[in-house]
């Protein structure tokens, strides 16, 4: 009987304790962030590390950089990450969607056939080149073919996903892409592919991924905003200080092995931090997709770029 009791006593008190603690833990405020399943859209992953409490951290992967704009402009997302160029084809389209932050520099590679006889940029005349339409890569291809006095008539563009371009490769679909990280990585591991170069010579420089969010967040949650900024920050500079960390982080979220996600790790720079050069790059940016008519306007850039809410340090 006293064991009954005892027993009683101890499920009551478990009871107890289990709804003090639950609601606390269905109070905290789920931040719901969009990313890309590629290496430099990993940052998001390290969040839950540097979370305060009060609130959780929801990692929501996309396939394609638009199905991430679309969930910030919809709210399916409260903060999403993609290239420059999806932000600023949704900002110059009336969309309000923000950027508060870059997220990384990078990551962009033109990758040929290793047997294809491909040496120099100007050997991709008439070949079969992988793009994605829309992406950060996309526009800074067009501006590598414009410096070497090429356009894309010169080349065979295919329509091709950032996670297909390494097999598409591969199985001879395509003799060259424009890829993002991991794949140009892959390519080269496999020994299929190699790096012909990394298009950071143009005045877009690295620039790449950048953090948004809708315009509603920042003009009614600036507190919510700076919040997720700081866990930003603190993900940012721990991935990039901690190598090891990032290679199991790419193999556990991405399926990476450790030699792709290493060599990959080489070409990305997952950054936080809003400053006068990167701004100018991503105007220069805007300038282009302006001039080749994939935008009707420019953004407002005093208010599609946000720098207040940006930590300073």
């Amino acid at each position: 009987m006293f064991s009954r009791r005892l027993l009683l006593a101890s499920l009551t008190s478990s009871a107890l304790a289990a709804s003090v603690v639950a609601p606390a833990h269905a109070a905290d405020k789920v931040i719901k962030v969009g990313t890309l399943k590629l290496i430099h859209g990993i940052t998001p992953y390290f969040y839950d590390r540097f979370t305060p409490a009060g609130y959780r951290i929801e990692v929501i992967p996309f396939e394609t950089p638009t199905d991430g704009k679309n969930a910030v402009v919809t709210k399916s997302v409260d903060f999403g990450t993609y290239g420059l160029a999806a932000a600023t084809l949704g900002a110059a389209a009336g969309e309000p969607v923000v950027i508060i932050a870059p997220q990384c520099n990078g990551g962009i590679a033109i990758v040929v056939r290793k047997d294809g006889g491909v040496a120099a940029f100007k050997g991709l005349k008439d070949k079969r080149v992988g793009i994605l339409p829309g992406s950060t890569q996309e526009a800074v291809f067009l501006d590598r073919l414009k410096a070497e006095g090429m356009t894309i008539k010169d080349v065979k563009s295919v329509r091709v996903s950032f996670s297909e371009m390494a097999g598409a490769l591969e199985r001879g679909d395509i003799d060259a892409y424009v890829g993002a990280e991991p794949g140009p990585s892959i390519s080269v591991v496999k020994g299929v592919g190699k790096v012909l170069e990394y298009p950071y010579s143009t005045p877009t420089g690295a620039v790449n991924m950048v953090m948004t969010t809708h315009a509603d967040t920042v003009k009614d949650k600036a507190e919510l905003a700076k919040v997720f900024l700081e866990i930003h920050r603190k993900a940012s500079e721990y991935a990039m200080a901690n190598r090891p960390a990032l290679i199991e982080m790419a193999g556990a979220r991405l399926g990476l092995p450790a030699d792709v996600a290493n060599l990959a790790a080489d070409n990305v720079k997952l950054t936080w931090k809003i400053d006068d050069d990167w701004i100018q790059r991503s105007k220069y940016y805007g300038s282009l997709m302006l001039e080749r008519k994939q935008i009707r306007k420019l953004p407002d850039y005093s208010r599609f770029i946000v720098t207040g809410l940006n930590p300073q340090s």
